[in-house]
């Protein structure tokens, strides 16, 4: 009788982990919100944020503002995907265009993201 029921709670164990960690990570990358600051010496023109692996840049999240030297603004990623990891690009008024890779955003939830010179 023992055996059938750790064997049941065996069984029980493997069917619930993976629902409880799938949702997690679903809940985690819905509704972050992050500090974008601008700690360059130019103005930054345009933002983009797409999920690693996506091959074309999404729309500019700037929109027609700029984002100004040592200005800051709160950028929230609500886009219902569940991945956390994304790649940023932005473009100064210098010319300049700067890449990161592999931004994890859930671990910077509730913080900042930095381009400095």
């Amino acid at each position: 009788m023992q055996l059938k029921t750790f064997l049941t709670s065996v069984a029980v164990t493997a069917l619930v982990i993976p629902s409880v960690l799938a949702n997690t990570s679903k809940v985690l990358a819905e509704d972050i919100t992050i500090l974008l600051e601008n700690k360059t010496r130019a103005n930054m023109t345009e933002f983009y944020a797409s999920p690693s692996g996506v091959k074309n840049w999404e729309n500019d999240i700037l929109g027609d503002d700029v984002l100004r030297s040592g200005k800051a603004i709160e950028i929230n990623f609500n886009d219902e995907r569940t991945t956390c990891i994304y790649d940023f690009q932005a473009k100064f008024a210098d010319g300049d265009v700067v890449e990161k890779y592999d931004i994890n955003i859930c671990k910077l939830a509730g913080g900042s993201y930095e381009f400095y010179d």
